[in-house]
């Protein structure tokens, strides 16, 4: 049997401009550093980091994950030149720290990933596959009984299901719909991301959907059309 990954992405799919109480404060301070740990994938439409695609320039930006694509564990942090000019001009010292910072091997893998992405336009190929991937989501999910909403750009996407559409009321999380989306959709051969709690942590099941780079258009209809078949075994409707 084949099974096609799909990558882990962040639970709640962003909900646009839903800033933390902490990003908040950030932004009084006059600075303003979101995480990119799960949003620096390139997945977001055409765009190599999520806050580009509401037009957000950082001050500082810490990446993860995405960086070293499963090959080798690396983050960093970027900043601007006023941030940066500020330490050079002042001490010229950074405290930090880690047992393996500046790792070489790491550093290596991180530059040959992303040599990859700009030789070979993948971000545009997001963008392009992406509108195709949002479309068969909308076409398949949008009027089912049980789905609350779809959202997400490019090929970073969550469907969030509900008892009841018209209300949005989630369903008892002792029915354990998240788990038995996992479970339905690997017997047709599709590594998802089912999670409960979408709403307060508790309440709420939801799938998310971060599919490769390199995804085909026919491997979109296939996805698409595994899901579906696992969707309705557990929602029927």
């Amino acid at each position: 049997m084949q099974h096609l990954d799909l990558p882990q992405l962040r639970y709640n799919v962003f909900r646009f401009l839903s800033f933390s109480s902490h990003s908040l404060v950030l932004l009084k301070s006059g600075y303003f550093y979101p995480s990119g740990w799960t949003t620096f994938r390139g997945l977001f439409h055409g765009h190599l980091f999520a806050c580009e695609a509401d037009g957000i320039a950082p001050d500082i930006l810490c990446i993860a994950k995405g960086l070293g694509a499963g090959y080798q564990p690396i983050g960093a942090m970027l900043c601007t030149s006023t941030i940066y000019d500020a330490i050079a001009e002042g001490t010229g010292f950074f405290q930090h720290g880690h047992t393996y910072l500046g790792h070489p091997v790491a550093a290596a893998a991180g530059r040959a990933v992303l040599q990859e992405i700009y030789d070979h336009s993948l971000v545009q190929r997001v963008r392009e596959v992406g509108d195709t991937f949002q479309k068969a989501l909308n076409e398949t999910f949008a009027q089912h009984s049980h789905v609350g909403d779809i959202r997400g750009r490019g090929l970073f996407w969550g469907i969030e299901f509900v008892a009841d559409r018209e209300t949005r009321t989630p369903f008892d999380p002792q029915n354990g719909y998240a788990g038995k989306l996992k479970q339905a959709a690997f017997a047709e051969g599709l590594i998802c991301y089912p999670m409960p709690g979408t709403r307060d942590g508790q309440h709420g099941d939801h799938v998310l959907l971060a599919p490769p780079f390199i995804m085909s258009d026919s491997q979109v209809d296939e996805v698409i059309s595994r899901l579906e078949r696992a969707v309705g075994a557990v929602f029927p409707g």
